[in-house]
């Protein structure tokens, strides 16, 4: 009836004033208090940037387990058994063993037990900062986890699932730290080139066999590469490393290791 439907504009109407009155309000404590302008701005950034890295993130990832399927998906026995040996740790002593030697054969004394325990910190740096400090922050679960999303389509080789978590990879933060600090020591083309194709086979053979992310190889990478960069560095200005101007048995190292493949 009537009476009911001015009760209802009258109440609306109200309403429509309250409001008009609170953004009056706000509009004049806004401008008694700019801070609290900025801060409402710096909030919607706040959130505009969160809801763009949690999207960049999800692609990332998603980028990240297809890269992975593909590479894990294309195997055979032949490859499982060979990748399975390219990965292993014991397998690639001798190689280490001559490159140690071609080091005692190049750099003078002073210099020597310096950039052998070169080789030692870089180690330590990529196995601590990837496996001790990175990995528990972040928590990423293996492939080959049983909380992984992929778990049940991951092709296993010789039931090798490696530990709880993968982010970064230690092989490969350890593999390309050694490739890079013997091409920041020596500069020898042939030697550098065997290194470092050596380096991103151990890392393709990580996601063959269902253990790493692509990501996970990246990131290891870049944390062994800077903490070769940093190691040399310290090298030279503490050590007084010069390089040798001729190289002696640059080749031992390829012959060992494509002996050892």
């Amino acid at each position: 009836d009537l009476t009911t439907l001015v009760e209802r504009f009258n109440h609306s109407n109200g309403k429509k004033n309250s409001s008009s009155e609170w953004k009056i309000e706000t509009k004049k404590r806004k401008k008694e208090h700019p801070y609290l302008k900025n801060s409402y701005i710096c909030k919607v950034k706040y959130e505009y940037f969160m809801v763009l890295a949690n999207a960049v993130i999800d692609f990332l990832e998603n980028l990240d387990i297809s890269l992975f399927l593909s590479i894990n998906e294309k195997h055979n026995g032949f490859f499982d058994q060979f990748m399975y040996a390219f990965s292993g740790k014991v397998v690639w002593v001798p190689m280490y063993i001559s490159i140690v030697y071609m080091m005692v054969r190049n750099i003078v004394r002073p210099q020597l037990f310096y950039a052998i325990l070169g080789v030692v910190l870089i180690v330590l740096f990529a196995d601590q900062v990837c496996g001790g400090l990175i990995r528990p922050m972040v928590e990423r679960w293996r492939p080959s986890n049983v909380n992984s999303p992929v778990y049940d389509v991951v092709h296993i080789v010789n039931g090798y699932r490696g530990g709880r978590y993968g982010f970064p990879s230690c092989h490969a933060a350890n593999t390309l730290a050694l490739a890079t600090y013997i091409m920041l020591l020596f500069k020898n083309r042939w030697l550098t080139a065997f290194l470092m194709v050596w380096a991103l086979i151990t890392c393709y053979s990580r996601s063959y066999l269902g253990v790493h992310y692509p990501g996970d190889l990246l990131v290891g990478g870049l944390v062994g590469s800077i903490g070769s960069f940093l190691v040399y560095r310290l090298l030279v200005r503490y050590g007084r490393y010069t390089r040798p101007e001729e190289m002696k048995l640059s080749y031992l190292p390829v012959w060992v290791g494509l002996i050892t493949i």
